[in-house]
């Protein structure tokens, strides 16, 4: 937001410079991120002075020059060779002195020097408008008033304004200071509590007077929740015009572009009081009679900028009684502003529902200042005051008459509200205890009203436009930032506690997995819970019914939150392929959002995701490619580091995958991996092949052991290692075998591995060759090759029984 120095004035005596104020304006949360010159002029005119032509002569080297003698007011006449055609002895002209910069048509600055022109001497130049950045016309020089003194500076004639423009932050709570009047009143409440006497100059209205009834336009408000408070007047006999050198300057200083006289006052008073206002061309009111009311979806609307848009049911419009004219609070329409023809018309004043307007602004990607100040909320207590003073603004800049009453629709008057601190509760927030005098003061200075002091604490009246207080610890935070962060003491001990960690706390475990998993080649991401409703149409496990809808979303795409971890980030794997960055591993800690009939929950979830390349190649090895059994491995991985062993794996139920297994453990499903199915993936826009498994991060740590662990040294007696080579039905898997392995040996049997599968020839249709290693070992003793062969024994028949297994 830009805040003018020179405006700033016109409300309060500012006793310190521009950078001086600037820092008060940051002690006071309004951070000042700089601080830049203007000039209405660019340069500022410097160096440009009166002067009057004494002599004029024919160049002797050129037709189209003169030579002249011009009193600058230095006492010695300068010799200045120029080339403008309306030159003459007796003018005044401004002439820029040498050394002096001006700039051309595209802001680029030149100088100018002293020099010959045809072998005479030139001592400056005697400037035309378009030299001086005053207009356009390059026909012959500018010609001043013949009245003027000569030396006298360009920039004081023209009334050249020179300012200082403050770039503020503005945190979104502070929808009062988005104005001069809004920045004003917090620097008096600084001045204040630092003992300079200040107060606030507002702008008088005590000259408005209704001229004549002669034209009237009625009102009608059809939802007052939407529009609580509306304003209108109407103004007759005007002329549409260039707005005055001083309405130019203040627009131009704060970076607005000056239109003609009607809107510019309406985009002045915005920015001075905080109120955006609307003018409409009386002509254009079909039926003398303005409607706001909200229209049906789909109704076509063309705004100001040319773009014909659709209209949603909630849309809050501004009608006559028959078209559209204005989106409430957001954009004007394309036919029924001011123009260069119009002579009446109809100026809206207004307090719209700041919720309506944001959603209306976002529906249809339109921020104006009107929608920015409107959205945050405005102060609805000004809103004829606001009318009323624009009214005069516009008489005096474009003549015309007051001509009707003022409309003012405001069934339900927004009251200031009540607020009590305790001064306990303040002293223990701040840090220190602050005099209870000092805090009447400058709650008093920031114009909350205060009712009663007691030894407890103290009562208020918060104004209705400080819609960011409502609550105690809201006043606490308005005391301390005009008390200054800075002044509050740091005491000399500093008190702590140490909190009791066990091992099995969320984040400790957390840490503990992602450690693993970056040690895996793995990045971790943080996607937004917010997604698009569009998601659940994508899997039968999702339920439109079951989104937890935001009521102000900031679009359509970010309105619900997640119900599956999935979307978010295949979208960070699209944003990244699209940047060529297509091999990728990914984790993510997040939650899922449901709205269960009769509960909302939230569920933690482990992400993992991985597609593309497992490793680049080089001169000694070729690339490898990510494969199922890399991302089940990562998985089993993250299962033994977590201490859930003994799980059994079942095929995966869930439409998300086109292939998959669910790891269940104590009858629970841990974690679901697999696939994930093109169908997906090419809504998304993912063309790869992507691996995602999904724990079920409640369940995991619910299941994680807690118990201490015991230490053990390495066993000293040699383990054994026998192999079976097995003829298995396909559908057998690896997992039932290891399982049903160590379910009949469980004293001495330490590993079962994989290390070869064979499918094809001289194998019967159906079956499959499986290659076992097992490793047995008594850690007190030396196994015999009797006792081996036995529990070899005990699990050949246990595979032959249960899984229909031959020995190959």
């Amino acid at each position: 937001m830009t805040i003018s120095y020179n405006w700033l004035k016109q409300f309060i005596n500012l006793p310190w410079d521009a950078e001086k104020t600037g820092e008060l304006l940051t002690d006071l949360g309004l951070e000042v991120e700089g601080i830049e010159d203007f000039s209405s002029v660019k340069g500022g005119l410097k160096g440009v002075v009166v002067g009057h032509v004494l002599e004029c002569t024919q160049h002797a080297n050129a037709d189209r020059l003169k030579v002249t003698k011009v009193d600058i007011g230095t006492g010695e006449p300068l010799q200045i060779v120029c080339g403008a055609p309306n030159v003459a002895v007796g003018q005044k002209v401004p002439v820029a002195t040498v050394g002096t910069t001006l700039y051309d048509t595209e802001g680029k600055p030149w100088q100018i020097n002293k020099g010959k022109i045809r072998g005479e001497v030139s001592e400056g130049m005697i400037c035309a408008e378009d030299e001086l950045g005053l207009g356009k016309s390059h026909d012959g020089i500018l010609v001043l008033d013949s009245k003027l003194k000569p030396g006298t500076p360009l920039a004081k004639v023209l009334e050249v304004e020179n300012d200082k423009i403050f770039e503020i932050g503005l945190t979104p709570n502070r929808a009062d200071a988005m104005s001069h009047w809004g920045v004003a009143r917090d620097l008096k409440a600084g001045l204040l509590h630092k003992g300079i006497s200040t107060k606030i100059n507002t702008p008088s209205t005590s000259s408005f007077r209704i001229d004549n009834r002669t034209l009237k336009i009625d009102v009608n408000v059809k939802d007052n929740t939407l529009a609580p408070r509306y304003c209108g007047i109407t103004l007759s006999n005007l002329k549409v015009g260039t707005s005055p050198t001083w309405l130019q300057n203040r627009l131009k200083s704060i970076g607005l572009t000056p239109i003609n006289n009607i809107v510019d006052v309406t985009n002045y008073v915005l920015h001075e009081l905080g109120q955006p206002l609307h003018a409409f061309d009386a002509s254009k009111i079909t039926g003398n009679t303005v409607n706001v009311k909200t229209l049906p979806t789909g109704t076509k609307f063309t705004t100001l900028d040319g773009i014909e848009r659709e209209l949603h049911e909630e849309d809050l419009m501004i009608c006559d009684v028959d078209k559209p004219m204005c989106i409430a609070g957001v954009f004007g329409g394309i036919n029924s502003g001011v123009t260069e023809s119009t002579t009446s018309i109809f100026l809206e004043s207004a307090y719209f529902n700041p919720v309506s307007i944001r959603k209306t602004a976002k529906r249809h990607s339109l921020s104006t200042d009107a929608s920015f100040r409107f959205e945050r909320g405005i102060d609805p207590n000004i809103t004829d005051y606001a009318l009323c003073y624009a009214a005069i603004l516009i008489i005096k800049v474009a003549g015309g008459q007051i001509t009707s009453d003022v409309v003012d629709i405001y069934p339900k008057k927004i009251e200031d509200h009540q607020v009590f601190l305790n001064f306990e509760k303040a002293n223990k927030l701040i840090g220190e205890e602050i005099p209870k005098e000092t805090i009447k003061d400058i709650l008093t200075s920031l114009e909350m009203k205060v009712n009663n002091v007691t030894e407890t604490g103290i009562g208020m009246t918060i104004p209705a436009y400080r819609n960011d207080v409502t609550r105690d610890v809201d006043v606490i935070e308005e005391i301390l930032r005009v008390y200054g962060y800075n002044n509050v003491k740091f005491t000399q001990k500093l008190n702590a506690s140490i909190s009791t960690v066990l091992p099995g706390e969320d984040y400790n475990v957390q840490n503990k997995i992602a450690l693993q998993l970056t040690g895996l080649g793995f990045n971790e991401m943080l996607n937004n819970s917010l997604t698009s409703p569009k998601h659940v149409a994508l899997s039968e496990a999702l339920k439109e019914n079951y989104n937890v809808s935001m009521l102000n979303p900031l679009s359509q795409d970010l309105s619900v939150m997640r119900q599956s971890m999935l979307f978010s980030g295949l979208e960070a794997i699209e944003y990244n392929s699209n940047r060529k960055n297509s091999d990728l591993k990914l984790f993510e800690f997040g939650k899922t959002y449901h709205n269960f009939p009769g509960s909302r929950t939230e569920t933690k979830h482990l992400s993992l995701f991985i597609t593309g390349l497992k490793s680049e190649g080089n001169w000694a090895t070729p690339d490898t490619k990510s494969n199922f059994f890399f991302g089940k491995g990562t998985v089993s991985a993250v299962m033994e580091r977590l201490g859930l062993r003994n799980y059994s794996e079942e095929p995966v139920e869930s439409d998300i995958f086109s292939e998959g297994i669910a790891f269940r453990r104590n009858k629970e499903i841990v974690v679901e991996f697999g696939i994930v199915s093109k169908k997906i993936n090419k809504e998304l826009d993912v063309d790869a092949e992507v691996f995602y498994a999904d724990f079920n991060w409640d369940a995991v740590l619910k299941q994680i052991s807690t118990k201490n662990f015991k230490l053990r040294p390495i066993a000293k007696f040699q383990a054994a290692q026998r192999d079976f080579a097995l003829l298995l039905d396909s559908s057998v898997r690896f997992g039932d075998l290891q399982n049903a392995a160590f379910s009949t040996e469980k004293k001495f049997l330490k590993a079962v591995t994989l290390f070869d599968v064979y499918k094809g020839k001289n194998l019967p249709e159906g079956k499959k060759s499986y290659a076992l290693s097992f490793t047995i070992q008594d850690e007190e003793k030396t196994l015999t090759d009797k006792q081996i062969d036995k529990i070899m024994n005990k699990l050949q028949q246990k595979f032959e029984t249960d899984f229909g297994a031959a020995l190959r």
